[in-house]
């Protein structure tokens, strides 16, 4: 594009929208991008404050902010996504469907890279509804080289696309409640209603709920029945402190499972275990699930619905951004706590 004064740009296209505005009657769009400029429009243009506009050159290999913005939006998206059309310059990419928002963080960088693209986004791991706003893209010019734009696509069709939303599966899932001080009675068992709760936002089926005392020999027995049933999850709670008594680590660890991690450097929950049984997924959940509002629990949950196979990286990743608040009001998940800055 180039800068002509308007008496020099007749016959030229204009790059963009020119906004009339008189102040308490009229605010909005006097000429629009691509209007040929005429001889009668120089002087409504000088009337309305444009000495000077901004036209198209020919063959100047450039395209404008709005086909930068949609080019953009389409080579970065993947599954379960729409863009909205170029408003200013900007699109919105959202979501069409719940699930887990993710982002190649270094296929991201790299875009963001190129001189003058601009694309910010929710953090990976997000939990996402319908609708719910994802990314903006932009490019911070009016125009820009569309070798630019052409770089970018080539980038992300080379590596595949900067985000996904990946969608939750159905779970068949066992839930075992330790400890004497419940089997016996003399306490109500304050978990279960937790684990419901928190597994009622999934398409979840629940395959029971057994009450197991601290025995160890009870409990693998109630590990491999639920097992033997198909479970794709078996969460175990309570028991996972280092008190002699406490047996649900050592539960966990005798069923031959590979251990993932005993204790992550998440607060509050830090003495979360997580486990593979072949293909059954074992959780031991601490007692901070049944006082707090939100641990460790619920960053794990989201990821594991997923069928995302957990490592002892992604829980080393987590520490970052891993210390709730305890904020009065939980602002969980659209606050940083839990996610850390790797995926």
């Amino acid at each position: 594009m180039k800068k002509l004064r308007v008496e020099e740009a007749v016959g030229l296209k204009l790059c963009h929208d020119m906004t009339k505005v008189i102040p308490g009657k009229f605010k909005g769009i006097a000429f629009k991008r691509d209007h040929v400029i005429r001889p009668e429009d120089v002087e409504e243009l000088l009337s309305i404050g444009k000495e000077h506009v901004f036209v198209w050159e020919e063959n100047a290999g450039e395209i404008h902010e709005d086909e930068a913005a949609v080019r953009i939006a389409q080579a970065v998206m993947g599954e379960s996504m729409f863009h909205d059309q170029p408003q200013e310059g900007k699109t919105i990419l959202r979501a069409t469907d719940r699930g887990l928002f993710k982002v190649n963080r270094t296929l991201l960088r790299e875009v963001n890279s190129i001189e003058n693209v601009t694309i910010a986004s929710m953090p990976n791991n997000f939990m996402v509804e319908k609708g719910d706003k994802l990314a903006g893209a932009r490019i911070i010019p009016l125009v820009i080289k569309e070798e630019k734009i052409k770089q970018l696509e080539r980038i992300c069709l080379a590596n595949g696309p900067v985000f996904n939303i990946r969608p939750y599966k159905k779970l068949r899932v066992g839930v075992i409640v330790t400890g004497n001080e419940v089997y016996k009675g003399r306490i109500e068992d304050k978990f279960w209603p937790v684990i419901e709760e928190k597994l009622g936002y999934y398409e979840t089926k629940i395959l029971g709920q057994i009450y197991c005392p601290d025995e160890m020999a009870e409990l693998q027995k109630s590990i491999s029945s639920y097992q033997s049933k198909g479970a794709d999850l078996i969460i175990l709670t309570g028991g996972m402190s280092v008190d002699p008594d406490d047996l649900t680590p050592g539960a966990i660890k005798n069923s031959g499972a590979e251990i993932v991690t005993y204790g992550a450097p998440i607060q509050p929950g830090n003495m979360f275990m997580l486990a593979y049984l072949d293909d059954t997924i074992l959780m031991g959940v601490p007692g901070a699930a049944i006082h707090s509002k939100t641990t460790v629990l619920d960053v794990v949950l989201p990821r594991v619905f997923t069928g995302e196979r957990l490592t002892k990286q992604n829980f080393i990743d987590m520490s970052e951004g891993g210390l709730c608040l305890n904020c009065k009001v939980c602002k969980y998940p659209i606050c940083y706590f839990g996610r850390g800055v790797e995926g």
